[in-house]
């Protein structure tokens, strides 16, 4: 398997890249809470209910991929 990359390997070079850039776009986002800018209450619940619930979905999406426990026993 020389010269290619493992599907983990992958996983963590690209979700590196991405997580960075979420970050960076939320961080941008709360630059919008400077003097500089008009916003009311509401505004700001619609902002972090939207970032929420995509939160909320992409870790739900995640938890799917768990494996699940085939009965029990003691």
């Amino acid at each position: 398997m020389e010269g290619q990359e493992s599907k983990h390997d992958r996983f963590k070079r690209l979700a590196g890249k991405r997580v960075q850039n979420a970050i960076k776009k939320i961080e941008l986002i709360g630059n919008l809470s400077s003097p500089g800018y008009e916003y009311s209450e509401e505004d700001t619940e619609k902002i972090f209910t939207a970032l929420q619930q995509t939160l909320d979905g992409v870790k739900e999406s995640f938890a799917k991929r768990k494996p699940k426990i085939k009965g029990f026993e003691l």
